[in-house]
């Protein structure tokens, strides 16, 4: 039996895939312990507790207690309307609960440049949270919206008319992830193999296609946004705000992609292995190791 000499370079190739390899599985294996949303979502106490607060029960009051702006004669918003300010802004008003949070999911920008692989775990990120009225208030539903706090934790910001959002955050299968790309309201969900769309937007987005591979996907944004991203001559001549999805946190954790519980552990770990395996013929059709 003789010993099997490998060539440096090879091997070096090899473990500089380790840290890749490593870092998709640590993300997969973190969402997949435990309670989905007490994993998934960070500080997801903190915003559990918040949605069920005082304060964001009076703002949820405040916001149902002031009438819906009436249309304009061209169709669009008509005169501003004032939000009562009252000692309790929940008189008159029946009782509600809010449902829990949900994480909403976006696209990130280095996925959008075509600078990140094409797989579940570089593609998308939270963004922020949602919660939904358990049930029309006055024939009304809403949506709170919370966003990540810098340094840990969530903050109220803002509360929405209508509760199509949560609906689709939380329109997830087992073994699917659901985003948006918000520069053109499409909510699309990604599967093992394809990314599907979710509404008229998402359809257009996708060129009018019923799937596409998340790779494929990646080439389309890529074509969208490349050249318009922040620090980009588009973005720069204040042509428009640059691809920029809003103020994020710092914190990594915040970041950091969800993945639905346990049900995309196969997803995100065959797709990073589908990339690496494509990487792999193409070296080899180049000639290197």
């Amino acid at each position: 039996m003789s010993d099997r000499i490998e060539p440096v370079g090879r091997k070096a190739t090899r473990f500089s895939r380790l840290p890749l390899v490593l870092a998709l599985s640590a993300s997969v294996l973190l969402s997949a312990a435990g309670p989905a949303r007490a994993v998934d979502i960070p500080d997801y106490q903190a915003a559990l507790d918040l949605v069920r607060s005082a304060g964001v029960h009076d703002a949820v009051c405040r916001f149902l207690a002031t009438p819906l702006p009436a249309a304009g004669p061209d169709g669009g918003a008509g005169s501003a309307v004032t939000v009562p300010d009252t000692p309790d802004p929940c008189a008159g008003l029946p009782a509600f609960t809010l449902n829990d949070p949900l994480a909403v999911h976006e696209i990130t920008p280095e996925f959008a440049a075509g600078t990140a692989l094409p797989v579940p775990t570089s593609a998308v990120r939270l963004s922020n949270l949602v919660s939904s009225l358990g049930a029309a208030v006055n024939d009304r539903t809403a949506t709170v919206l919370l966003a990540p706090t810098e340094g840990g934790g969530w903050h109220l910001a803002g509360v929405r008319d209508g509760d199509s959002d949560a609906g689709y955050a939380g329109s997830a299968t087992p073994g699917s992830l659901v985003f948006t790309e918000p520069q053109i309201r499409g909510w699309y969900k990604l599967t093992l193999t394809s990314v599907e769309p979710l509404n008229d937007q998402a359809r257009e987005g996708l060129r009018g296609r019923a799937a596409m591979s998340l790779a494929d996907y990646q080439q389309v944004l890529k074509a969208r946004y490349a050249d318009k991203l922040p620090g980009s001559d588009y973005d720069t001549r204040g042509l428009s705000s640059g691809y920029g999805t809003g103020d994020r946190a710092a914190d990594p954790s915040v970041r950091t992609p969800l993945l639905a519980g346990g049900s995309l552990v196969a997803l995100a770990l065959a797709g990073g292995a589908v990339v690496l395996g494509r990487i792999r013929r193409r070296r080899r059709t180049l000639g290197t190791p």
